[in-house]
């Protein structure tokens, strides 16, 4: 156990002023709200300020712009904060993540101690008892020194160890999920019979909330878990039983390395291989609780840990429900570009190719906008789904994300979700919707499409996609593709469309009759 040199103040304020980092991101977008509904202030640190305000929360915490290997961003985040939540990590930007872990951690230490911050809080991940840190996976590895580096610094923390966390959305359940339900006959690297103790995402946040309140001389490391210690093999027998799908027949082979494993995993799943990779790393190892300390900070209620099964059961009752609030694509991933779309006409950063379509459509805006606000997923992106379906492929061969992240609702968008290989840059419900490309390119990508109304009162679509080539290796791509934009992006236009005046027909009894809205779609007047 760590300690440190200042004697904190004797107790906290009844309203601690938490500053959350990761806000994005899948835990970091519900723990937000689950500490306003606690009583406390929040503040939120991001380095796209815009990308929170989609939030359903948005309106009720504060948001700063800032990076946590920014020092002077952070100084000004901490002013007045009481505790602070480090919820960030460099998973899956390359070799050199261990060191942006290294140095980002330090620099939010330091700029916490100097600020007179209470307490920092971390979730990390857990680790075997029995393994050298020197032998873990670089990701395991990197999350433990992150966690000694906070309890090592000027100021209290609370580093929570889990393993796998089961919730709606998040990687591992995503994981677990479509290797279960997409392979009822699977050959399965040799870590399906390694021992892990999962734990539920309500769990999770229960205990980060709680953390906030810890007495000032609680400086340590708690391993948190479920009730439930498993195999992956139970875990996906036993997923398959709470889903209602027939028993899965698995073959363990030892010869699949983790590298191998990550490449089957982004085959299989959403989950591209960058992220699959250190999620199969760290399953090699027996990760179960050594202890349950945290219980004498953070009293477990009735019904608390929450069981495995009853995880699986919660988590997909929110997929089909459609109330998944955030997902592991939440955050933008690690070397994504995220440069925003070039506003000013006569911009002077080089060339910006544009594909432009624009067409009258029979019916209402509204009707034209519920399909463009439903674009991608399992609707598809109406024109050529070969092409499409081959360009994720290519994507996920060369480590991109590929086309199968899916949407986080499958009828409304907000700033920041992920959209297939795609992130919604802007929305202006009713009006526009922007996309920033995710895939591998050499360059920078956007799609963008409008409705309005013209002079004569006719509905009009509007879609134009954009690229910004980064040296002779994006002129090429762009005019190589070129050719085929007639048909993508032509019809794309005239199947948007040919959609929406269905739409209008089917709904309203004539084209350009208003349709009726889903409940819960809350789009303008």
């Amino acid at each position: 156990m760590a300690t440190h040199p200042p004697t904190p103040p004797a107790s906290m304020p009844d309203r601690a002023l938490c500053l959350v980092t990761g806000a994005s991101g899948y835990i970091g977008g519900r723990l937000v709200p689950e500490l306003l509904d606690a009583g406390h202030r929040v503040r939120c640190l991001a380095r796209t300020p815009a990308n929170l305000r989609g939030h359903p929360w948005a309106d009720r915490a504060e948001v700063v712009k800032g990076d946590v290997t920014d020092a002077a961003s952070l100084r000004h985040a901490f002013r007045d904060v009481d505790v602070a939540y480090y919820l960030v990590h460099s998973l899956g930007s390359g070799h050199g993540f261990e060191e942006t872990d290294r140095r980002a951690a330090r620099t939010f230490a330091e700029q916490a101690r100097a600020a007179g911050v209470r307490r920092i809080v971390y979730l990390g991940g857990l680790t075997p008892a029995d393994v050298p840190e020197r032998e873990l996976s670089p990701h395991l590895r990197s999350r433990a020194e992150v966690g000694r580096i906070l309890l090592d610094s000027a100021v209290p923390a609370t580093v929570l160890r889990a393993a796998v966390v089961i919730g709606s959305g998040s990687a591992s359940f995503e994981m677990l999920r479509y290797l279960t339900e997409r392979l009822p006959v699977m050959v399965t690297p040799s870590w399906v019979g390694t021992r892990v103790q999962p734990i539920a995402v309500r769990d999770v946040l229960r205990y980060l909330v709680g953390s906030a309140t810890m007495p000032p001389d609680v400086n340590r490391s708690f391993d948190i878990g479920g009730p439930d210690i498993l195999t992956y093999r139970d875990m996906m027998v036993r997923y398959a039983a709470v889903a209602g799908l027939p028993r899965r027949l698995i073959l363990p082979v030892p010869m699949l390395t983790p590298r191998l494993s990550s490449h089957w995993i982004g085959l299989v799943t959403p989950v591209p291989a960058a992220l699959a990779r250190p999620l199969a790393e760290s399953l090699r190892y027996e990760v179960v609780c050594a202890e349950h300390d945290i219980a004498a900070y953070v009293p477990d209620p009735p019904g608390a840990p929450v069981s495995f099964d009853r995880a699986l059961a919660l988590a997909l009752q929110r997929v089909q429900e459609a109330r998944v609030t955030t997902r592991w694509s939440s955050a933008s991933l690690p070397g994504a570009p995220s440069d925003p779309l070039p506003t000013d006409p006569d911009w002077a950063g080089g060339s910006l190719y544009t594909d432009e379509r624009e067409r009258t459509v029979d019916a209402d805006p509204r009707a034209l906008w519920q399909v463009i606000e439903g674009i991608g997923g399992e609707n598809g992106w109406y024109s050529f789904p070969l092409a499409w379906a081959v360009r994720g492929w290519l994507d996920r061969l060369v480590g991109g994300v590929g086309l199968r992240r899916g949407r986080r609702d499958a009828q409304r968008l907000r700033v920041g979700d992920a959209l297939d290989f795609w992130r919604v840059e802007e929305i202006e419900r009713g009006s526009l919707l922007r996309l920033r490309a995710e895939m591998r390119l050499p360059g920078l990508a956007w799609l963008e499409m409008r409705t309005e109304r013209d002079g004569a009162g006719r509905t009009r679509y509007r879609q134009r996609a954009l690229f910004h080539p980064r040296g002779l290796a994006g002129q090429l791509y762009w005019w190589s593709v070129a050719p085929f934009h007639a048909v993508v992006f032509g019809g794309m236009a005239r199947n948007i469309a040919r959609t929406a005046e269905r739409t209008a027909e089917a709904r309203g009894g004539a084209p350009g009759a208003r349709p009726r809205v889903p409940p819960g779609d809350r789009s303008p007047e």
